[in-house]
């Protein structure tokens, strides 16, 4: 599986930006996608994941301000592109955002149950 991240940058406090990962590659018809971010010197943790049902499941420092969607490719079951609505940005959120993909039981887990990451996109929040 192939996974592609885009949209990061550079924002001030309080503003939105909308993450994207184009995937490729995977027949599965049972999934978990999600979107995991580190900050320097910190582990990987994860921000949000989305199942083949469409089950969310969000860290707790991103609920009612991060949305995870995904948008199915026709006559697949797996999604085409994965995106990371965030509201209400704050200084905290600053990290570099990895999109995964991994077994459906991986939801709500830890990094290493994901099987394919992508390469990474840097946001960037100032005060």
């Amino acid at each position: 599986v192939d996974l592609v991240e885009s949209g990061g940058g550079s924002v001030q406090a309080g503003s939105s930006l909308r993450l994207s990962c184009a995937a490729s590659g995977s027949t599965e018809s049972n999934y978990c996608m999600g979107w995991f971010r580190q900050a320097p010197g910190k582990e990987r943790e994860g921000v949000a994941t989305i199942d083949n049902e469409g089950t969310t499941i969000y860290t707790d420092s991103v609920k009612g301000r991060f949305i995870i969607s995904q948008d199915k490719a026709k006559n697949t079951a797996y999604p085409k592109t994965l995106y990371l609505q965030m509201n209400a940005l704050k200084p905290e959120d600053s990290a570099t955002y990895y999109c995964a993909a991994g077994p459906s039981f991986a939801c709500g887990g830890s990094p290493g149950d994901m099987d394919y990451w992508g390469t990474g996109t840097l946001v960037t929040i100032s005060s």
